[in-house]
């Protein structure tokens, strides 16, 4: 019976559930997610513009969108400005994840994730996961974010932090896990002045990436 195999999908995940099957812990002061989040950056005219117009996108109806039409007309396009890839990492979006950790074997698809590779994922070090609405019936964000980070953990089997984001509507949150810890943000809020520290916060995600691949 110890050998026993439990299949689930990332969608069967929740918090309480992560934390009763690995031994996981939520904290509030992590310094991994800290410096993410203080990352400075002064974006330059141009991404200006493009903020203040990809904002104006989301306001004409964002709210109504469903989890393509955010992903899509917004996230993507965010994340390309960005500049979150090269011929040594990329975002992907839709590609599968799988991973045998104890008696679970777990497996889905990740929203986006930015890994090595270029034409393939290969080590994962951002997953993110965006939902409809607050209220939406498939699950919990915060959940499968994190599930999906820690399958990306035991893929890189090393002790660097793996980072996430969990996106709902308009309302963005970022996530780091160090070890059997992890740490979630306050929450940003695109439609607001905010969208400028989302931003910052991604190029400081980029800013960790390059790091790591020196």
């Amino acid at each position: 019976m110890d050998n026993f195999i439990q299949k689930s999908t990332f969608r069967d995940w929740t918090l309480d559930k992560i934390d009763e099957a690995f031994n996981t812990k939520q904290i509030w002061e992590m310094n991994a997610l800290d410096e993410l989040l203080a990352f400075e950056y002064e974006v330059n005219e141009m991404e200006a513009w493009f903020l203040k117009e990809l904002q104006s996108v989301y306001q004409l109806g964002g709210d109504d969108w469903n989890e393509v039409e955010l992903e899509n007309k917004f996230i993507s396009p965010l994340i390309v400005l960005a500049k979150l890839n090269d011929e040594r990492y990329s975002y992907f979006l839709e590609r599968e994840l799988q991973t045998v950790i104890g008696n679970y074997d777990i497996s889905g698809k990740v929203d986006g994730m930015i890994a090595t590779g270029y034409r393939n994922p290969k080590k994962p070090f951002f997953c993110l996961k965006e939902y409809k609405r607050q209220t939406d019936p498939n699950g919990d964000p915060r959940g499968q974010a994190l599930i999906a980070m820690i399958a990306a953990q035991n893929l890189n089997d090393n002790d660097n932090p793996i980072y996430g984001c969990y996106v709902i509507g308009r309302s963005w949150n970022f996530m780091a896990l160090v070890g059997k810890e992890y740490a979630i943000s306050n929450v940003y809020t695109c439609t607001t002045d905010e969208l400028g520290d989302i931003f910052r916060i991604l190029k400081g995600l980029r800013n960790i990436i390059e790091k790591k691949l020196r």
